[in-house]
C-alpha cells in the first residue's frame, strides 16, 4: 500500500543500504509524547517501507484504542530518516505516521500536526518553528531521592557558568556533535538557570521537521546521558526550589520564501506586520486552553505557579500577555522576525504544541484580531493555576479542541479525559507535604 507520505520522499531502502545501516528504529509518539518503536533489521526494510510495522495500539498508551481494536500500522516517512551511529553503530531512526485499517489514525500527534499544516497551506502560509529544549541531568538513589548529577553544581546563580559547562563537556559535546552530523545546525549549548539544567539549541525549520527533531533530540539526550550513568529528565519541575524546564517555541509564518512577520513601519515599535499581530492576538486569546496542550501535566503547574526559585527568578509567565524583548511575557517578541511562545514546558508533545499554537494564530488571522498595545508583564488574563483548570479551558475553547480534532472527532474529549484522570490520580495520592503539614497538626 502506498500513501501520500511517500510521494516525494526518498526511498527508505536505498538510504539504509547507502549508509550501511543494520537496524532501523521505526518511531512514533502517543498523545503524551512517549516515543514508541520497533527495531527493524535492514533485511526487512523493504517490508517496513511498503507495509509499515504493526503495534497493539492499546499497549502503546494514550493513542485512543481499546484492547479489542485493530492494530496500529506505523508507516515510515522517509524524509525523516536519521542515521544515529553515535547511539549504536549501524543504527538509524525514521519517524512514522500511524494508520488503522488503511487510514491515518486521528489520535496520532504527527497526523494532527499534518492537518494543521495543510490548513495553513490552504491560505498560502507555512509555519516555521524553533524549539528550545531544556532538561536536567540527575541521579536518583535507592530511596528515590533526586540529586543533580554534577555534585559540584551548587552555585546560587549557576546560569551560563563556564565551569558547569566544562564538567559536563563530554555529554554536551556528544549531543552537539550528533546534532551537527545530522545537519540540524546546533548553534549553542548552555547551562540554564537551575543547578544541573542545560539547553541545547538547533536551527528552526518547518513545523513537522522541528517536531520530529525535538522527539529525536529527547531520545538522543536520554540515551547519551544513560551511557554516562546519568538520567536526563524533561520533567517541568523536578525540584521544588529550582527553576523549571521549559520548551519555548519560536514561531513565524512564511509565504514561500518570503517572511510575513517583519514590518518596517510598525507604530507599536516591535517590528511586526498586521498579520503577525493578529497571529499573536490569536495565541493570547486562546492562551488558557493552549496551556492544557503545551503544559500538559500536573507537574507543569508547579512550574508556572512558582513564585520564586533559588536563583531569584522563575522565568515562567503567569499571565497571558505579550510584549517586546522581555522574558517574563507569555508571548515575547525578540525581534520582528519571530515571536516566542513561553508557556510550554518539557512535557509538551511538540506535534500537539505546534498544532495548537498554529490553530490559535490562524484563528487570530482569520478573525483579524488585534492584541492591543504591548503590555508590561503584569497585564493579561491569568493562566490556569492547575491542570484541571487548563482542561476546563480546553473543553470550552472550540479552536484549540478543534485543533486536536483536526484529523477526526473525539480526540480532544479523549485527551481531556486522560488529563482529568491524571489530575485526580495525583490529587488522591497522599504525599510528603500532607504528612509534614497534617500528621501531628490536630
Amino acid at each position: 500500500m502506498t500513501t501520500d507520505l511517500q510521494t516525494d520522499a526518498p526511498d527508505l531502502a536505498e538510504l539504509v543500504r547507502a549508509d550501511g545501516v543494520e537496524f532501523v528504529l521505526a518511531v512514533f509518539v502517543d498523545l503524551t509524547g512517549k516515543p514508541c518503536a520497533k527495531l527493524v533489521p535492514a533485511q526487512a526494510v523493504e517490508e517496513l517501507r511498503d507495509e509499515g510495522v504493526g503495534f497493539a495500539g492499546y499497549a502503546v498508551g494514550a493513542l485512543g484504542q481499546q484492547p479489542s481494536d485493530p492494530d496500529v500500522i506505523a508507516r515510515p516517512d522517509a524524509s525523516s530518516y536519521t542515521p544515529i551511529p553515535f547511539v549504536k553503530p549501524g543504527l538509524a531512526l525514521v519517524h512514522c505516521d500511524p494508520y488503522v485499517e488503511g487510514r491515518q489514525w486521528p489520535y496520532a500527534p504527527r497526523v494532527i500536526l499534518r492537518k494543521l499544516v495543510e490548513r495553513a497551506a490552504e491560505q498560502g502560509l507555512l509555519l516555521s518553528v524553533g524549539a528550545e529544549v531544556e532538561y536536567f541531568l540527575v541521579n536518583r538513589d535507592e530511596h528515590g531521592t533526586l540529586s543533580v548529577a554534577d555534585a559540584r553544581d551548587t552555585a546560587a546563580r549557576p546560569c551560563y557558568d563556564a565551569r558547569g559547562l566544562t564538567r559536563m563537556y563530554d555529554h554536551l559535546t556528544a549531543v552537539s556533535t550528533a546534532m551537527n552530523s545530522l545537519g540540524w545546525g546546533n548553534y549553542a549549548n548552555d547551562h540554564e538557570d537551575g543547578n544541573g539544567q542545560f539547553e541545547q539549541n538547533f536551527r528552526h525549520a518547518d513545523a513537522l521537521t522541528t517536531a520530529d527533531r525535538v522527539i529525536t533530540l529527547r531520545y538522543l539526550v536520554s540515551v547519551l546521558a544513560e551511557q554516562r550513568g546519568m538520567t536526563a529528565t524533561f520533567m517541568p519541575k523536578p525540584f521544588t526550589e529550582r527553576t523549571g524546564t521549559g520548551m519555548h517555541l519560536h514561531l513565524s509564518l512564511w509565504r514561500g520564501s518570503e517572511p510575513t512577520f517583519p514590518a518596517m513601519d510598525d507604530a507599536r515599535g516591535l517590528g511586526l506586520s498586521p498579520l503577525a499581530y493578529s497571529f499573536v492576538a490569536g495565541i493570547v486569546e486562546h492562551a488558557r486552553a493552549l496551556q492544557a496542550v503545551i503544559a500538559p501535566t500536573v507537574n507543569s503547574y508547579k512550574r508556572t505557579g512558582a513564585v520564586s526559585t533559588l536563583s531569584g527568578a522563575t522565568w515562567t509567565p503567569r499571565l497571558a500577555g505579550y510584549g517586546g524583548n522581555d522574558r517574563t511575557h507569555f508571548v515575547r517578541v525578540p525581534d520582528g522576525n519571530r515571536v516566542e511562545l513561553r508557556g510550554g514546558d518539557g512535557a509538551a508533545n511538540p506535534y500537539l504544541a505546534a498544532a495548537a499554537a498554529l490553530a490559535a494564530g490562524l484563528d487570530g488571522i482569520e478573525r483579524g484580531l488585534d492584541p492591543g498595545e504591548p503590555g508590561a508583564a503584569g497585564k493579561g488574563p491569568e493562566l490556569p493555576p492547575t491542570l484541571l483548570h487548563a482542561v476546563e479551558a480546553l473543553q470550552a475553547d472550540d479552536v484549540i479542541s478543534g485543533a486536536l480534532d483536526a484529523a477526526g472527532s473525539g480526540v480532544s474529549q479523549y485527551f481531556a479525559d486522560l488529563k482529568r484522570e491524571e489530575f485526580f490520580a495525583w490529587h488522591s495520592t497522599v504525599g510528603a507535604w500532607e504528612l509534614d503539614r497534617y500528621l501531628t497538626a490536630f
